[in-house]
């Protein structure tokens, strides 16, 4: 709302600062990280489709539950046979719902999870891969998959020239002893949309 509002537009910033609370961090101290920071953070919701059943009949049933398992531990190597190997990236699947019962095969699963990197590039690139595998595995087994993918918030970028005069100002302030190099970090912060339109 801010970026695009009016006043945005018109007093167009030089830069933009901002602080995030982390509560792990000492009372007192302030954390800074150049460069990568937080990654951006995207929702994954994929719908397994197959034919259910009996359970005791599974020659005349495609299991989704079975697609689904194939679908979620493949898609692991996206991250480690296709991502770059200097980008973090993170794909996590939290969520299985299949309303089956101990002798019921369901005809759907639902999958839910997120992906999670700090370079935009290969956010896309791995957002058709994301789907291109979990409807290929789902076909391949007689099933289908529905993809849907939610853009959240792109990746954080601490301008580097910005962070470390920040980063002078405080140990001016507080003593170099409460300055902390914080590592960067796979959550994710909408302050990112700021850091990619002016130097933050």
């Amino acid at each position: 709302a801010i970026i695009e509002s009016d006043e945005f537009k018109r007093l167009e910033p030089d830069f933009m600062f901002g602080m995030h609370v982390l509560p792990e961090l000492e009372s007192g101290k302030v954390g800074f990280c150049a460069g990568r920071y937080m990654a951006s953070g995207d929702e994954i919701y994929l719908t397994v489709k197959g034919k259910g059943g009996h359970a005791a009949l599974p020659h005349t049933l495609i299991d989704p539950v079975v697609i689904s398992s194939n679908i979620i531990i493949n898609l692991q190597t996206i991250v480690s046979r296709s991502a770059p190997a200097l980008v973090p990236t993170v794909l996590s699947f939290g969520k299985v719902e299949a309303k089956g019962a101990t002798n019921i095969i369901p005809s759907e699963v639902a999958i839910a999870g997120t992906f999670r990197t700090m370079d935009e590039a290969w956010r896309a690139k791995a957002h058709k891969l994301i789907e291109s595998k979990a409807k290929g595995i789902a076909q391949s087994m007689g099933g289908d998959c529905d993809v849907e993918i939610r853009n959240g918030y792109p990746s954080v970028y601490n301008n580097p020239d910005l962070t470390l005069r920040s980063k002078l100002i405080a140990t001016e302030l507080l003593g170099s002893d409460c300055i902390v190099e914080l590592e960067p970090r796979m959550t994710t912060d909408d302050f990112a949309f700021f850091s990619q339109q002016i130097p933050s």
